[in-house]
């Protein structure tokens, strides 16, 4: 097995591993970060509905231009923010927080705690 497969087994088991106690609700849908070696991308989940309520990343029309040229902790946080943004208008409030795999560290923890800082509670 190469090595990187192996490292996407390891990535996948611990997405199953952490969200087997995560469920999104209506009341308190899901905010799910994905991130790629230059692009960060968050969404807002119903898994009841399976539906997704809300989604922005550093390739949305309104975050891009702001992200061009800054370092991508910086564009997680404006990804964060933006994100905070969409759910309070649609009225969504509480949200539970998937890191997606990640560790809770450098862009994941940016994009978390500008979310926070914006008005999301999770």
């Amino acid at each position: 097995m190469t090595q990187e497969k192996d490292k996407q087994n390891r990535r996948d088991r611990r997405i199953r591993r952490t969200r087997a106690g995560l469920h999104g609700t209506a009341e308190r849908p899901r905010l799910s970060v994905y991130r790629s070696s230059i692009h960060i991308y968050a969404q807002v989940i119903n898994d009841d509905t399976g539906s997704t309520l809300a989604v922005v990343s550093t390739l949305s029309k309104d975050v891009k231009s702001t992200v061009a040229e800054a370092k991508k902790t910086d564009a997680a946080k404006k990804v964060g923010q933006a994100i905070a943004k969409v759910c309070l208008d649609k009225g969504i409030k509480k949200v539970v927080f998937d890191r997606g795999g990640y560790k809770y560290h450098g862009r994941v923890s940016a994009l978390a705690n500008a979310a926070r800082e914006a008005g999301l509670d999770f």
